[in-house]
């Protein structure tokens, strides 16, 4: 079996509008269920709001994780880097964000609601299916 490429992995998990989110801080650990929006390279964006734990502690620590699907016994694990988004990318991120999700539109105006787009530094993808298979993909903040 070869291993999946960047595309297949978007395929994947674009498909999958739910997230299990992991977050760190001075806080201590979080994690929720998240709606989620997948770029073509890898990026997850998600929206929450400051009076979450996970605002708080990403604001401590920028590294994110996430479980992704469980559909035909196939599950994705994910880590990565909270982006730092100029203006352009910023209006970019929404776009993409809202595209998935149009009825959440009046969102963006909330009172205390960010978005936030995070890279991939490791994804495994599994396959449980006879014959199991396990891959790990590595990526390098330089070369996205």
């Amino acid at each position: 079996m070869t291993a999946k490429t960047d595309a297949e992995l978007y395929e994947l998990m674009r498909h999958c509008r739910l997230a299990v989110i992991a977050t760190t801080g001075s806080t201590g650990p979080e994690a929720a269920l998240m709606d989620i929006a997948v770029t073509p390279d890898l990026n997850i964006i998600f929206e929450t709001t400051e009076a979450t734990r996970k605002y708080r502690n990403m604001q401590d620590d920028s590294r994110i994780a996430f479980v992704i699907g469980w559909e035909n016994n196939r599950t994705l694990q994910y880590e990565g880097v909270l982006a730092e988004l100029s203006d352009r990318k910023r209006e970019e991120v929404f776009a993409q964000y809202f595209s998935a999700f149009p009825a959440k539109l009046s969102h963006r105006h909330w009172p205390g609601n960010h978005i936030f787009c995070v890279e991939p530094r490791w994804i495994r993808f599994s396959d449980y299916n006879s014959p199991r298979s396990v891959e790990e993909h590595h990526y390098s903040p330089s070369l996205r």
